[in-house]
C-alpha cells in the first residue's frame, strides 16, 4: 500500500487483513486475539506535528491520569486551546507560566526546542510525514530535545498508523510477549526482535494486543485480590 493511502480509520493498512494475517502467522498471538476481541486501536486525530509531538514530550513518564491534567493545562494557555497551539504562540510564552502549567524544565526545554525547530521548518508536516519512511521519521524527530526513538514511533503508529512499528523498548509490549509465551516478567529485546519476525508487516497491530495481554492480567490478578 502507498504511503499516502490512509483508510477511513485513519490507517495506512487494512486492519481486518492484518489480524487475520497475524492469526495464520502466530498461534500464541491467535489465542490472545480470541481473548481480547476485535482490533480496537483508534488513530489519535490531532491539529499538526507540533501538537502532537508536544503531547507527547508532556506525556513522558508519567501517568496517563497525571499527563493528561498537566497537558489540558498547558492547552489552556493558547487561545482556542489544542486548535490554538502553535510553535510561535508557545516560543511566547514565558517559562516561569509553563513550568506554572506543570511542566518540569526538562520538558519545558524539549517544548521550546520543539517549537523552534518547528518554527524553522525542520519538522515536516502531517501530509509530508505520510510519504516518508518510518526510520527516516525516526531520525528526522529524534534530533529534537527530549524526543527518543520511543516517542517517535508512538508518533508512527497512534498519529500516523503505521503498520510495522515494533517499539522494543516499550516495558507493555516487553511484558506482553512474556506473558504469550507463558513467562513472568519481560522479553529481552533480542528474543522479542526474533519472535516478531512472524508478525511483519503488522508489527503494530501485534503491539497493539501485547498491551491488551498486560491489560487482562491486571484485571485478572484484581479479580483474585478482591475475593
Amino acid at each position: 500500500m502507498s504511503r499516502s493511502i490512509v483508510t477511513s480509520g485513519g490507517f495506512q493498512f487494512d486492519p481486518d487483513a492484518a489480524v487475520a494475517q497475524l492469526r495464520v502467522a502466530d498461534a500464541r498471538l491467535a489465542r490472545l486475539i480470541d481473548v481480547a476481541g476485535p482490533f480496537r486501536m483508534q488513530i489519535k486525530r490531532r491539529p499538526n506535528v507540533f501538537v502532537a509531538l508536544a503531547e507527547a514530550i508532556v506525556y513522558q513518564q508519567l501517568s496517563g491520569k497525571a499527563a493528561g491534567t498537566i497537558f489540558d493545562r498547558v492547552c489552556d494557555l493558547f487561545p482556542r486551546r489544542r486548535s490554538g497551539m502553535t510553535a510561535q504562540a508557545l516560543l511566547e510564552i514565558p517559562d516561569p507560566v509553563l513550568r506554572g502549567a506543570g511542566v518540569s524544565r526538562n520538558k519545558a526545554l524539549a517544548l521550546q526546542d520543539l517549537a523552534e525547530r518547528t518554527v524553522a521548518g525542520e519538522i515536516p508536516s502531517l501530509r509530508v510525514l505520510r510519504t516518508m519512511p518510518d526510520e527516516e521519521i525516526v531520525v528526522v524527530l529524534t534530533r529534537v530535545r527530549g524526543i527518543g526513538r520511543w516517542t517517535a514511533q508512538m508518533l508512527l503508529m497512534w498519529n500516523l498508523g503505521r503498520p510495522d512499528v515494533l517499539a522494543v523498548d516499550d516495558l507493555g509490549v516487553r511484558q506482553g510477549h512474556a506473558l504469550i509465551m507463558g513467562r513472568n516478567g519481560v522479553t529481552d529485546r533480542k528474543r522479542l526482535l526474533a519472535h516478531a519476525e512472524r508478525w511483519r508487516p503488522f508489527r503494530s497491530v501485534a503491539s497493539w494486543y501485547l498491551w491488551r495481554a498486560v491489560e487482562l492480567a491486571r484485571r485478572e490478578r484484581a479479580l483474585r485480590d478482591a475475593v
